[in-house]
């Protein structure tokens, strides 16, 4: 089995159509095809069911589809380590993002690891959920930051810090006559929400939120990226859900923030690891990641964190 047979794979399970895959690879159709038989024989199995009319993995193709991207991060991984060696780096850490993560929290986070420990590159991977869970439990990263503490037994979450819920409203809005906004009055508008599919973690946490009141949300659009959400927000499209330091980042002059009214809810976010004793290095990260861990994350939990004992 060669790198091509496995590129050849992926480019087909991602168009399922295989002249637009043969177009994507700067091949022609032929060798494509050829390449996708010979993979077949070599497994055994039939990635794909092929018609006149369409192209679909197979359940086989389907499994083979999850590990194989596992294969081209561990190459980009490997690569990326050998230049960091030939960089002078004297170590490197694996870094997973899922959707929704503060950018001023991990700008703090990162300078302060830059200056502390020089000699240490890290390197940050932005991906799903699902995808930092794998990589972890499979060892493609050292470490992630998420919203969710839902992880599997192999991994521990603990968490990192919280951010006060806001409400990004519109400047000319008439809820600004409030200081502090009641839940009720803000679900009688349209909402802008961040897809659940790219930020999964903090949809959930929201959604607890959300079911405190009877009121069901009108939902107005669901958005990949937070500064869609606060552009859609500006334009007037509903009002939306956030955190302050996320609506800083975006200085948007036509958005203003205000709290909710009553005991304000918090957005977590958790840093994830494999259950063990950690690397020096990533010991080091942790500890910094962990400084500002809310009064309410209890000692035990910090320890658990560093430790390694669930």
């Amino acid at each position: 089995m060669e790198l091509r047979h496995l590129r050849c794979f992926l480019a087909v399970a991602q168009e399922l159509h295989f002249a637009r895959a043969a177009e994507k690879l700067h091949i022609e159709q032929s060798p494509l095809s050829r390449a996708i038989k010979e993979l077949e024989e070599e497994l055994g199995v039939r990635l794909f069911d092929r018609n006149t009319r369409s192209t679909r993995l197979t359940r086989s193709g389907q499994v083979f589809a999850e590990h194989v991207p596992r294969v081209f991060a561990a190459l980009t991984q490997a690569k990326d380590s050998v230049r960091a060696v030939s960089a002078g780096y004297q170590g490197q850490l694996r870094i997973a993002l899922s959707g929704g993560i503060s950018q001023s929290r991990l700008t703090v986070l990162l300078s302060r690891c830059r200056e502390e420990e020089p000699d240490t590159e890290i390197r940050l991977y932005e991906v799903s959920l699902v995808q930092q869970i794998k990589g972890l439990e499979s060892d493609l990263y050292d470490a992630g930051f998420a919203q969710s503490p839902e992880v599997d037994e192999s991994l521990l979450a603990v968490p990192a810090w919280s951010d006060p819920v806001v409400v990004a409203v519109p400047s000319r809005h008439p809820l600004l006559i409030h200081k502090q906004l009641p839940l009720e009055e803000v679900l009688r508008y349209p909402l802008v929400l961040c897809d659940p599919t790219t930020c999964e973690g903090g949809c959930r946490q929201l959604a607890r939120v959300l079911r405190t009141t009877a009121l069901e949300p009108i939902v107005a659009e669901r958005v990949a990226s937070h500064d869609l959400m606060v552009t859609l927000v500006a334009a007037g499209y509903g009002l939306g859900f956030s955190t302050e330091a996320h609506v800083s980042t975006s200085h948007h002059p036509e958005i203003v923030t205000r709290p909710l009214a009553g005991r304000t809810p918090v957005l977590t976010t958790y840093l994830i690891r494999r259950i063990g004793e950690p690397s020096e290095a990533l010991h080091r990260f942790v500890e910094r990641a962990l400084v500002e861990v809310p009064v309410r994350a209890s000692d035990e939990a910090l320890d658990t964190s560093l430790g390694g004992s669930k």
